[in-house]
């Protein structure tokens, strides 16, 4: 059924005719069996950790199985209450709004000055951008953390927004796109007499929401995930986001269920977010890294 399908193909890397070959045959099923494997190697852990967090320890450290006894849910919300992860997702989801927010507009204006306006020396700036996405962003935490401390920006959500505000990835991605948007809409908004500011809210954002949707997942998986700067400015203080919780376990007396179920907690967000838009995420980047 699957090579009948594949001979109704009419472009692709592997032309339909190909496939009639025993060779091309035998290396397509190799292939699905790598890719296949890929997958599950990428999904057991989280499978893992989903089901273990079902067991209570007794169960967790006598049977070597994956499926629990039992699915009680009870034990879930023991150890949300136990922990309070109510505060430290709350604390997460304001990470994550202020990180989207300026990611999209910091991320874009740049890109808008860079693909659009283009000004005097615009092409340095362009080549600075390139250039960054070459330093390993970890070099840059010293220099990062001690203008925080002079800003007397720590304790607050500011740096990890405005950390966002700042990415290179996304202002390429920005960039790509808006280089598609045809240039006559651009030059009717401005013989309408809109001003720079207004071209770009009026024309290029409600133009541009398949790379903002794409961006905004991004900064909302990374911001979300994110470790080491929330807990340079954001440890000790009641602003702690769900993955500096989990580190602090290592010091408290906790068994590894609840860890696991902490684990857990901490997964489902961004796996739910990718799991509604991974067609808008897939679709684009393509639009926003491909040039037609």
């Amino acid at each position: 059924m699957f090579f009948k399908k594949y001979n109704e193909k009419k472009d692709g890397v592997i032309r339909g005719y190909d496939v009639r070959s025993t060779s091309v045959k035998i290396a397509c099923i190799i292939i699905m069996l790598i890719c296949l494997l890929i997958v599950l190697c990428s999904v057991f852990p989280v499978v893992w950790v989903f089901l273990a967090s079902f067991k209570d320890i007794r169960e967790f450290n006598r049977e070597v199985t994956i499926i629990p006894s039992s699915f009680d849910l009870s034990k879930l919300q023991d150890t949300w209450q136990q922990f309070k992860f109510i505060k430290y997702y709350r604390n997460s989801l304001i990470a994550v709004a202020g990180s989207i927010v300026c990611a999209v507009i910091f991320n874009g204006l740049l890109a808008y000055v860079i693909a659009i306006l283009k000004p005097k020396g615009y092409k340095i700036i362009w080549m600075l951008v390139m250039w960054s996405l070459l330093i390993p962003s970890i070099t840059n935490i010293v220099s990062l953390y001690r203008n925080i401390n002079i800003l007397g920006l720590n304790g607050t959500f500011i740096p990890l927004w405005f950390a966002y505000g700042a990415n290179a990835f996304y202002v390429v991605l920005f960039k790509e796109f808006f280089e598609e948007i045809p240039g006559e809409l651009l030059e009717a908004a401005r013989l309408d007499g809109a001003g720079v500011l207004r071209v770009f809210t009026s024309i290029i954002l409600p133009l541009s929401r398949p790379i903002i949707m794409v961006v905004a997942i991004f900064a909302m998986t990374a911001a979300w995930s994110d470790f080491l700067l929330p807990y340079l400015t954001l440890k000790g203080t009641q602003f702690e986001t769900v993955m500096v919780k989990l580190f602090a376990f290592k010091d408290t007396p906790t068994d590894a269920v609840s860890v696991l179920r902490a684990c857990m907690f901490a997964i489902v967000p961004p796996t739910i977010i990718f799991a509604i838009f991974q067609k808008q995420i897939t679709d684009g980047a393509s639009a926003g890294a491909i040039k037609g």
